[in-house]
């Protein structure tokens, strides 16, 4: 809370108790957005634009001031040329905001009954109407948004797989050649005229080679990146599922089926609960299932399981109980999950292989 410096003090306190209150039953983003609305979009917002004000009963114009200054925000933009373009433009988030700014108001107000002492005091009447928060408009533009992206992009998506397929291929073809070339001598691979390393004794130093130019060359890490870009490609075309459910699918998740009828055994792909708060059981086709097994016999330990890995949740701040996460690798020697910055960096080095130009207006 004190992240805004807000000056009225009482407000202040009241904020942090009514956070206290709800904070059992919100995980840590939740919390975290529902601070920021009311400090500072809120709150904050109120103290710069109106000087001195300490108490939650807004006269008609402040609040329609406000609602009127929540329903833009003003962005900042370097164009190409190196200068800054300020751009005011609709606030997406802004029926969110107005929503927990109404529940805060309806909370007191009810708490008030039931401890008068405490919450009575900050009851007032909500500035803020019900059909204020209709997002019925906002959604519409990011269903619009949305589907013109995917009228953008799904042409090209079978360049990336092509690059995708190309890139991991290419680059097993270096690290094979690499491990097959005696140390110290030279050998040639796709155009490119690699030197092998004078000795493995340092670690890392197993798949690394030196290029014509003399900078080395970590190739067994470009194989890494292109393999879980690849995978990542192929699991979520076939699948659609986001990012957060990839990178909780566990060995468990791939669970077999037998159909009722006849008696046949079916691969079943099994996505965790996350943002809809509901588990969903998805086939899985043969292609997937090839990406799948890929997947699984390259983490396997060398007992033939898949390690167990500790995972961080980003949502919660915990660490989570080790489990047998399908995307995991090994990092200087120890096993550890792959993080989500990891797989977007692998998907973006695949989209500019491509060389596919970048859609106007795309940030």
């Amino acid at each position: 809370m004190d992240r805004y410096h807000l000056r009225c003090r009482p407000v202040r306190d009241l904020l942090v108790d009514y956070l206290t209150e709800r904070q059992p039953s919100l995980d840590h983003n939740s919390l975290i957005t529902l601070s920021t609305s009311l400090a500072n979009n809120f709150w904050a917002d109120l103290e710069r634009h109106h000087e001195g004000i300490d108490s939650l009963h807004l006269p008609p114009d402040v609040a329609a001031a406000w609602k009127a200054r929540v329903n833009t925000v003003t962005r900042r933009r370097r164009m190409p040329d190196g200068q800054v373009v300020e751009t005011t433009e609709p606030r997406s988030s802004a029926p969110a905001i107005k929503t927990l700014v109404r529940s805060f108001y309806l909370d007191i107000a009810q708490w008030a009954l039931d401890e008068p002492a405490r919450w009575g005091p900050w009851a007032a009447p909500c500035p803020i109407t019900e059909a204020d928060c209709s997002d019925k408009k906002t959604k519409q533009r990011q269903k619009t948004a949305s589907d013109q992206r995917t009228r953008e992009r799904l042409p090209v998506l079978p360049a990336l797989i092509r690059v995708a397929d190309r890139r991991l291929k290419e680059a097993r073809l270096r690290l094979d050649a690499l491990h097959a070339a005696p140390l110290s001598t030279q050998f040639t691979v796709l155009g490119e005229t690699f030197t092998a390393p004078k000795n493995t004794s340092r670690a890392g130093l197993t798949g690394q080679a030196y290029d014509s130019s003399g900078r080395r060359r970590d190739l067994e890490a470009e194989e890494k990146r292109a393999f879980w870009g690849w995978a990542t490609i192929e699991i979520l075309r076939h699948t659609g599922i986001r990012i957060e459910e990839l990178l909780e699918l566990g060995h468990h998740s791939i669970i077999r089926y037998k159909l009722p009828t006849t008696g046949e055994l079916v691969p079943l792909l099994q996505i965790a609960p996350s943002k809809t708060d509901q588990g969903r059981l998805l086939l899985v086709t043969p292609e997937p299932a090839d990406v799948l097994s890929a997947v699984v016999a390259r983490v396997r330990g060398a007992n033939g399981a898949i390690p167990s890995v500790h995972s961080y949740d980003i949502h919660e701040k915990v660490w989570n109980e080790p489990m047998p996460l399908l995307y995991q690798w090994n990092v200087s020697g120890e096993r550890r999950p792959i993080s989500s910055n990891t797989v977007r960096d692998s998907l973006n080095d695949m989209l500019m292989a491509t060389g596919l130009p970048t859609p106007p207006g795309s940030r």
